[in-house]
């Protein structure tokens, strides 16, 4: 059995689910893009091909295995983008969460059943129908949970907007204990330099009480004033709009002293470093053009 423990997102990492870009399928149609970011692609004819993604992802999965982490990675789904394991499921403390996640995505789902099987069946959950979470939007800092949503009264009209307030309220309720702070997120169908996809694509923890932000990817400057209070605007990296667009907040930590980070991000990586803490570099420049990075595309299991 797998004994699931994710409480934070910077502890010594010992498991986790990262995607595969096998076996991706054809690139997408510009009606069948998810976000603004693919479809930005889709139409310039940059659209990432599947061996440079493959690439990129054995890069993340040798770092994974220089640091001695078991590595579970989905059954492939013939022509099927299995990259981002964030989106379909996550862990807080000892429970794995299901994501209520667009319809025709599903079958990612059942793709990691053999690693849900591992787990004590009590301990797996899945939200109601009216429930829409997505892993991206979940944050964990110890006795908080960030989570990103969209309060706009047209949240039914952004493909964009993945978590809703019923799934700020699901959490809440699953985790009394918790302090639940939900965040109000940018959102544009359109435009990706203005598109908070997730929580992740605007801001992460990072070492023992730093954090990546992006002050413009929150709709209310309350919400960006209450990580400035938690963390203290001397430990917080401010990232431009652009770097946002490179999303240069989706990094991964395997542990509080080491971030896996994509290698052109210049000015962050060096940030890190003078911070006391060891970059892994790898390219993932071609993943990002789908709007996600390392964070979307692993899902821990256990960290310590």
């Amino acid at each position: 059995m797998i004994k699931l423990n994710v409480n934070n997102e910077t502890s010594r990492l010992r498991a986790v689910v990262l995607g595969t870009a096998k076996s991706n399928g054809p690139t997408p149609t510009e009606d069948q893009a998810y976000d603004p970011k693919s479809l930005e692609h889709i139409k310039a004819g940059t659209y990432p091909v599947e061996a440079d993604m493959v690439l990129e992802m054995e890069a993340v999965a040798n770092i994974f295995k220089k640091y001695n982490i078991k590595v579970f990675r989905p059954e492939l789904i013939k022509d099927c983008n299995q990259i981002f394991t964030r989106d379909i499921a996550f862990v807080i403390d000892d429970v794995f969460v299901k994501a209520n996640i667009l319809p025709n995505r599903e079958e990612e789902l059942e793709a990691i059943q053999f690693i849900i099987d591992q787990i004590n069946p009590e301990k797996v959950v899945r939200p109601p129908e009216e429930v829409h979470i997505e892993g991206g939007d979940v944050m964990l800092w110890n006795d908080h949970i960030f989570i990103g949503t969209y309060k706009g009264s047209d949240y039914k009209n952004y493909i964009t907007a993945r978590t809703n307030m019923e799934g700020v309220q699901y959490i809440k309720d699953l985790f009394p204990n918790k302090i639940v702070k939900e965040f109000d997120l940018v959102k544009s169908k359109i435009e990706p330099r203005d598109n908070a996809l997730h929580l992740d694509c605007c801001f992460q923890p990072v070492g023992k009480d730093k954090g990546i932000i992006y002050k413009s990817g929150f709709r209310e400057e309350s919400d960006y004033m209450y990580l400035v209070n938690l963390f203290g605007r001397e430990n917080l990296f401010h990232i431009t709009r652009e770097e946002m667009y490179h999303m240069n907040s989706n990094v991964f930590s395997i542990a509080e002293d080491v971030v896996i980070s994509e290698k052109n991000f210049t000015r962050l990586n060096t940030w890190l470093r003078e911070n006391g803490i060891t970059v892994e570099e790898v390219p993932y420049a071609e993943i990002a053009k789908q709007e996600g990075l390392l964070r979307c595309s692993t899902l821990p299991l256990i960290r310590e």
